[in-house]
Order: C-alpha cells, then structure tokens, then sequence
C-alpha cells in the first residue's frame, strides 16, 4: 500500500522547488514510515536544488527533522509505533571495518530505505541524505530513527542536521575542553552551534568571525566572547588579539570556502586543531598553504562528518541537556513556516535573515 502525501521537490538544477504528490509505500524490512511534525531549512538542501551534491533529480528534500513513527517493517526491533524520533542521516550498520573498531560514528557503510518513494506518476525520488522530509509522510532506514524524550519537534529535529554538526565539530571533532580558546569562523546555524558548545564544553574565549553583524549579535547571544567582522578587518590578527597573540586552540570553518579556512588555519596556535565542517561544492580546492607552514605549525587539520556524532549517543544527551535549560535550541528557530514556504526560506536564508526557518506540519 502507498499513501499520498504531499512533499517539497527539485525537479531540475537551479529551478524553484515545488509542491508535489507524492506516493510513501508501507515500510518493509529495515524500514520505519514516519509521520514527518517538524523539519528544518538546511542549505544542504538548497545545494541538492542547486546540483551541487548530485545529478540524481528529481530530489524530495528535507533532512533534519523529528516525528512520530507510524509503522515498521515486519523484522525491526527496538522501534515500535508512536515513537517521537529524530530523524539522521547516518544509520550506522554495526558490521563494516569503523563499526568493529568500535568507531561507529564513522561508519562507512550507513544505509537507507531500499523502496522508493515517487512522484505520482511512478517517477522515483531521490530522498536528500536519504530521509527527504519535506513532506507529510516519509519512509526510513529503521536505524536512521533516534527515539529522544517528546519535545517541541520544531527545536528536536534541528539535531538532525545542523545543530549537531556545529556542536559535534568542538565537543568531538575539535575536542574543546575547559580553558581552550576557540575561534568559529561562519555564524549560521552551524558556527553558533558550535559556539554554544564550546561555551557548554568551558572555552574561555570564543571568537565569532563572521562578514554580518546581525550574525555577531547572535554569536554574541550564543555565548561568543569576541566578534570579528572579517569585512573590516584581518580576522586572523583579531584571533591573535583575543588570544594573547597565540592563536586559537581551536579554529572551527562553518563556511565552507577555501579562503575561510586558509583564514581558520592561520588563525589557530602552534599545535592547535583546525576543523572544516563547513560544506564545500564540488569545484573547490583546498588552499593552497606552502608546506612548510603545514609541517611547522603542528596540530591538526580535520574534517567534521555530521560532527563525528552517533545519534543513539548523542541525541537523547542534547534533548536532556535542552530540558535541564543548559542547551537554548529554541533560540536557533528564527521561524516557523508552512510546507509551501520552502522556497522563500531560502531566499531569508541567502541574505542570511534567519538561523533556521522551520517548516512544522
């Protein structure tokens, strides 16, 4: 059986996304059909609308989202129906070279459901990191649902995506502990994610970069120390500054340009950790750093994967460290919108209006 629902779809590169019908089956086995209530505006979906990922259109985007489970397939165990979940983009497998390591988090053999959803003349969709909820109903990989304690599903599904990759790129990737400095360069939702946890992991000074200053006052409202408009001035000199003239221990790039992380990279301490979880495209090239700056300077350059998160790790500890009033999700919710809204949300998102427009269905 499949249900008809309506969901947001890019039928071409660069083209206005579009309210279409499409069709969910029923899950089959390893595989949860969610009732989509909350899911964020991420600009990983404007990069699928815009070919940036792939060439797999027609795309149903949507990713970082909560809802209820409606059902599961008939082998799944652990997940039962009226589940409140969290929907992520890394269902670990337990069995590939990372997961017998014990290092799931950076399974390299993550899954997604095996039927597909279509448009309703059968054309299949490609679902945006394989969840695309943007939509009424969507259809899972099992082990893509995280069952967290019922909060407001608008702040809960912003751990889908990119909340979670802000704060995993300090506390896991970038390992921010008591007394680090720490400089984000990009304050989206992203850069202010990863400013409220190193504010949460005890940073001592956290400097904000950022070309807006309506992005610095929020960075400042995440717990940012010092802000850097990079537009009016060296932004690694102010780094420097504000840390004694050292450097950064911890430089996070929440942009995702070569000359943002050229910008991080100097802007860290001798032996410091630069992290990139910024999301590049395809054409971009690493900087072009001279060899002996690499080797002299030390520490280490890291790419951030979803923060380094496990979600059956990590999300029900950021839903109670939300509940207990030391995680402020809500302040990431500029907005809350309709299903139809997705277009104009990201135009806000462009000119850089909003932290995250919601669509709540």
């Amino acid at each position: 059986m499949s249900h008809e629902v309506h969901g947001v779809v890019a039928i071409e590169r660069g083209k206005p996304v579009s309210l279409e019908t499409i069709l969910v089956p029923d899950p089959g086995p390893g595989e949860a059909l969610v009732r989509v209530q909350a899911c964020g505006v991420c600009h990983t979906d404007l990069h699928y609308r815009e070919g940036g990922i792939s060439d797999g259109f027609p795309f149903l985007l949507g990713h970082e989202a909560a809802g209820e489970v409606v059902s599961v397939g008939p082998d799944v165990r652990g997940l039962d129906a009226g589940a409140f979940v969290i929907l992520n983009w890394r269902a670990v497998c337990g069995d590939c070279r990372a997961c017998r390591k014990g290092k799931p988090q950076y399974c390299f053999a993550t899954f997604n459901a095996t039927q597909k959803m279509t448009l309703k003349d059968g054309t299949p969709l490609s679902p945006a990191l394989g969840i695309g909820a943007f939509a009424e109903l969507t259809l899972v990989a099992a082990g893509q649902c995280t069952v967290v304690p019922r909060v407001p599903p608008e702040v809960a599904g912003l751990l889908g995506c990119g909340v979670m990759a802000g704060i995993g790129a300090a506390m896991h990737t970038g390992n921010v502990g008591p007394g680090d400095t720490v400089a984000v360069f990009g304050c989206g939702g992203v850069g202010a994610a990863a400013i409220a946890a190193a504010r949460l992991a005890g940073a001592v000074t956290i400097v904000a970069v950022d070309i807006d200053d309506r992005k610095l006052e929020w960075a400042r409202a995440f717990g940012a120390t010092d802000t850097v408009n990079s537009a009016h001035q060296d932004p690694i000199e102010a780094v420097r500054a504000a840390t004694g003239g050292f450097g950064a221990d911890v430089a996070i790039e929440a942009v995702g340009r070569p000359e943002v992380l050229e910008q991080a990279f100097y802007a860290r301490d001798l032996a410091g950790t630069v992290v990139q979880v910024g999301v590049p495209t395809p054409d971009m090239k690493f900087p072009d750093l001279p060899m002996i700056e690499f080797f002299g300077r030390g520490g280490a350059l890291k790419p951030s994967w979803y923060g380094d998160c496990l979600p059956s790790r990590d999300f029900p500890v950021l839903i109670e460290l939300y509940r207990q009033g030391r995680l402020d999700l809500d302040r990431f919710v500029s907005e809350k919108i309709g299903i139809g809204d997705v277009e104009a949300a990201f135009s806000r998102m462009g000119r850089g209006e909003v932290l995250r427009s919601v669509v709540v269905l």
